[in-house]
């Protein structure tokens, strides 16, 4: 990992209905409520679990090298869901874990382990509700 903090740059303009762009350029995107089936642009909650899966799933990478476990193949998902309740809102998320070279077991102990170092796991922790699912790799 790094050795020295790093700071990303990313400006919104217009809010839910506007557009989103990093100081670089590298992104640059059209942003918009959620609504299913419409393709007014991504939304924030699109992107935070873009953000919180590669974290998530970095960290589990790590944990899994530190203990020569294979983790080919692998991949996490991330289910944000925003909740409304009145005009107040908030967050949970679904982290979903599968290492097809494991059982479940194991990937639930990477995926607890990954929890604990994950810098958005950290962030997230006492705010949003994060659940952690282990979902059994599809038999071919």
């Amino acid at each position: 990992m790094m050795g020295s903090p790093y700071t990303a740059h990313v400006t919104s303009h217009g809010g839910r209905n506007g557009f989103v762009r990093t100081s670089d350029g590298l992104f640059d995107q059209k942003v918009g409520t959620p609504n299913e089936g419409e393709a007014a642009g991504t939304n924030p909650e699109q992107l935070f679990g873009a953000a919180y899966a590669a974290c998530f799933h970095s960290a589990l990478k790590s944990i899994a090298k530190s203990k020569s476990i294979d983790t080919s193949n692998s991949q996490v998902t991330a289910h944000v869901t925003l909740h409304s309740e009145g005009t107040q809102y908030h967050l949970s998320v679904e982290m979903e874990v599968t290492v097809p070279s494991l059982e479940e077991a194991r990937v639930m102990e990477l995926a607890e382990a990954a929890h604990k170092v994950c810098p958005y796991s950290k962030a997230t922790r006492g705010n949003v509700e994060v659940t952690l699912k282990v979902r059994a790799p599809v038999q071919k």
